[in-house]
């Protein structure tokens, strides 16, 4: 009976996930919103460790301990600059500086040419060491994500947290296997590398999800914010006047970018004033004019709650649902209800 290594299976997963975030990413419109190339390159990555890894536990086949460390030590930076894309932390001005993200790889192949036993100590600092600077990408919360349409950013950014902390997973999955070759001699290596494949599964697949819901724009460059109350009352006044005259929050696309784009404002001074204004993120407070209008059209229509969630910008009726609760505390339903019999 032909024997195919967990490993195997995980790769043509991760091969046919690669096929539709790619397709996905040729219908969309290119000039707009470009390709995440970090990402698309990283699930092939994670596809091509994980043949390795059945080439190694599977069939035994020793050398692939001299391949598989460099292939491991390229994932966590495309991961990184996946992130850094929706971020708008790597610009065109700055692209000098991603030959940085090669140093691991290089470091871990002179450690396979000249000490090999230090690559289990290495290997997962690069890790743990991306893994914090995605977090530290993310500290802002959704407003991080510039270029993240408000009804996704949620999503996305709960993804990116989430891929962060299952690097770190991997981290120590690997310190386990070094220490089980330590103790034991390997004997728990193969479950544990069994384990690692699927969480690598789970990482690749939350960066493909992030990589066909997030988009990355051209970058226009803009001044620093200069930030004092008298120029946040006059931006949430601009702000204001355009999501209340224009309606621009009925865009379901809309994002930080467009919003500043449409403003005139830079993006970075129109996160702080919202912040410090309302102690709100900028989606909250885009998606509080939507609900606001939301509540109007229930109350003097009898239109369809999916069709009125469509009208204000909405994409999902699980985020419309959970915004509306947030702001009105009860649901669409219960707010046309109560408004149709009053107490």
């Amino acid at each position: 009976m032909l024997f195919i290594p967990l490993p195997f299976v995980v790769a043509i997963l991760l091969l046919v996930l690669f096929a539709v975030v790619a397709r996905g990413s040729d219908q969309a419109s290119l000039k707009e919103a470009p390709r995440n190339l970090p990402f698309l390159a990283l699930i092939l990555m994670g596809a091509f460790q994980s043949f390795l890894s059945g080439l190694r536990w599977g069939y035994g086949i020793g050398e692939i301990i001299y391949v598989a460390p460099i292939g491991a030590a390229i994932v966590p930076p495309l991961a990184y600059l996946g992130v850094c894309k929706l971020t708008r932390k790597t610009s065109a001005s700055s692209s000098r500086r991603l030959g940085l993200h090669v140093l691991p790889a290089v470091a871990i192949i002179l450690l396979v040419i000249v000490w090999r036993g230090a690559i289990d100590v290495v290997l997962p600092l690069i890790f743990i060491g991306y893994a914090v600077a995605i977090l530290l990408l993310m500290r802002s919360g959704t407003d991080s994500l510039r270029t993240t349409s408000f009804e996704s950013a949620p999503r996305v950014f709960r993804a990116l947290v989430f891929t962060a902390f299952a690097l770190l997973l991997s981290a120590a999955l690997d310190i386990f296997v070094a220490l089980d070759f330590a103790w034991t001699e390997g004997r728990h290596v193969i479950p544990i590398i069994s384990l690692g494949n699927l969480t690598a599964l789970i990482i690749l697949s939350i960066a493909g999800a992030v990589a066909s819901r997030g988009r990355s724009f051209p970058e226009v460059a803009e001044p620093p914010p200069q930030f004092d109350m008298a120029e946040d009352k006059v931006t949430m006044t601009a702000i204001q006047a355009l999501l209340e005259t224009k309606r621009v929050y009925r865009d379901p696309d809309l994002n930080l970018d467009r919003l500043a784009r449409k403003a005139g404002i830079p993006a970075r001074q129109i996160s702080t004033a919202i912040n410090r204004t309302t102690g709100k993120n900028v989606s909250q407070y885009v998606n509080e004019f939507r609900v606001a209008e939301a509540c109007g059209l229930l109350e003097e229509t009898k239109r369809p709650v999916t069709d009125i969630m469509f009208e204000v910008g909405f994409q999902t009726k699980s985020n419309f649902n959970r915004e509306f609760r947030r702001v009105t505390e009860m649901t669409p339903l219960e707010w046309r209800e109560r408004k149709e019999n009053p107490a």
